[in-house]
């Protein structure tokens, strides 16, 4: 009975001491946890670049208040909150556009993942296959070159009650799938006929090596090419050729000339619209920096009742945005607020980036590039691909136009409406993007998806406190005796501490 006795009180002793060893233990832990977590945030300041979020921030909101007459807080809490809490809108604005006066216009439906030629595609056998030689990587993908056959199929070879031989030969060498096999079937075809244009077309896509013997194999098919009369399967290939030598002329730095070649194009066959060389007409008077001439020709085709493309609304947004970007200051717009211009440049960009989000990443080169398909997918990421791999050389050369594309581009997504199926100046984005950009874009190259909203640094530290805090919420429902303990001690603790601070000196 005696050890017993003797037993107890060492072991509440022993009690006593843990409980007092762990008070003394939480309250530096807790002390040591705070101060991790603020030099953390000081060390990492200048990676998360805080300030300038924080800037950007202002800039947005200061905008979304002046464009919209209402704060961005408020439209988050109807647009995000109402639709959580049941609320239920009478009118659906799906499938409604904005014009430019702000009015709402009804739109018919289009297909969301309808795949269109790239205007600018690049040569298989002097820019593709050099590609492939020096890599060892296949550019195109079979899906993607199977598509180009169809087209060169459809648009090259005249209608089946009248094929000649040599039209014969050309169809079976559209579908090769061995590029060999499609020059041998080129060459039979001239042997044919030796005015045979589509297969000078076929040997100067796929085997010359160099931009100037493309040229020259261009222009003998076109000098066959304009023997026969201009019309139906005729006038596809001749506006094909055409094209093809503009290109031509650019790549070798013939810009001037390539210019007036595309003009010519334009005029000779306007009804040929669904080509969009256009684009291709663009790009050349960027390079000329014929800025003018850009904006004569995005007005022409920068209309809300035509189809829109990532060319269309960033240089649209280039343009705007070199007005004002050499200048441009966040800090000092965060203080005074925007002006008219770079209102209209901001707009502009957060247009752009709503018709197709993947850009920005490729202009500001925070994705890698890699060559451009022969197909685009309008919105997804092969046409982002494509537009940047072009144009990201003419963003450069507008001093200060990649600084405010860094600062506003984010702003968008806080615009899009939700549920995003809602769209906000184009139609939703279409959900099957990724599908057909697999399909289109090598397997080597990760494929850009949306909507996949990166969360801020503000948001993650605030889940961590909050779970911190749920964490001591469990322990105190758990061990309410030991918490009791703890939280008695702290406060102790701290209030000897300030005790101490603001004793006297003896």
């Amino acid at each position: 009975m005696a050890d017993d006795n003797s037993s107890n009180p060492q072991s509440h002793g022993f009690a006593e001491k843990l409980k007092s060893w762990l008070s003394w233990s939480w309250t530096y832990v807790c002390a040591v946890w705070f101060a991790m977590v603020l030099t953390m945030v000081y060390v990492l300041r200048s990676p998360l670049k805080l300030q300038e979020s924080v800037t950007a921030g202002n800039i947005f909101e200061w905008w979304y208040f002046r464009k919209y007459g209402t704060s961005f807080i408020e439209q988050v809490s109807v647009s995000h909150l109402r639709p959580l809490l049941g609320g239920v809108e009478n009118n659906s604005s799906a499938g409604l556009f904005s014009s430019a006066n702000g009015e709402v216009e009804q739109r018919p439906s289009v297909s969301e993942c309808k795949v269109w030629r790239n205007p600018l595609n690049l040569f298989r056998g002097a820019e593709y296959s050099r590609y492939t030689w020096v890599t060892g990587k296949e550019p195109l993908t079979y899906y993607d070159m199977n598509l180009s056959a169809q087209d060169h199929q459809t648009f090259f070879t005249s209608d089946t009650q009248q094929l000649k031989p040599e039209d014969s030969v050309m169809q079976k060498a559209w579908r090769e799938r061995n590029p060999q096999a499609r020059i041998r079937a080129a060459y039979q075809a001239i042997e044919l006929n030796h005015e045979c244009a589509a297969a000078y077309v076929l040997l100067a896509e796929e085997e010359a090596t160099t931009i100037i013997e493309a040229e020259r194999l261009f222009k003998q098919a076109l000098k066959f090419g304009t023997v026969t009369s201009p019309t139906g399967k005729d006038t596809n290939l001749l506006v094909y050729i055409k094209r093809r030598l503009a290109m031509c002329a650019r790549k070798l730095g013939r810009i001037k000339e390539a210019v007036k070649m595309m003009r010519d194009l334009m005029k000779e066959f306007p009804l040929l619209g669904m080509l969009n060389i256009h684009e291709n007409l663009l790009e050349a008077l960027l390079e000329l920096q014929a800025y003018a001439d850009v904006q004569a020709v995005l007005a022409k085709y920068d209309d809300i009742s035509l189809p829109k493309s990532a060319t269309i609304c960033y240089t649209s947004a280039l343009l705007k945005a070199r007005a004002v970007s050499d200048k441009f200051s966040p800090e000092a717009a965060s203080r005074r607020g925007l002006s008219t211009a770079e209102m209209n440049a901001v707009e502009a960009i957060h247009r752009a980036v709503e018709f197709n989000p993947h850009v920005p990443k490729y202009l500001l080169e925070m994705k890698s590039l890699i060559l451009p398909p022969e197909h685009i997918l309008k919105r997804g990421d092969s046409e982002a691909v494509a537009y940047a791999f072009f144009h990201l050389q003419h963003w450069k050369r507008a001093e200060g136009a990649l600084n405010l594309l860094h600062c506003t581009w984010e702003g968008t997504f806080r615009i899009i409406p939700y549920p995003l199926e809602k769209g906000h100046l184009f139609y939703p984005y279409p959900g099957c993007t990724e599908t057909a950009d697999r399909e289109l874009l090598p397997s080597f190259h990760e494929v850009s998806v949306y909507p996949k909203k990166e969360l801020p640094f503000f948001i993650l530290f605030t889940a961590g406190l909050c779970s911190f805090t749920a964490m001591l919420a469990m322990l105190t429902h758990q061990f309410p005796d030991l918490m009791g303990v703890f939280v008695k001690a702290v406060s102790l603790n701290c209030t000897g501490r300030v005790n101490l601070c603001f004793s006297p000196c003896i």
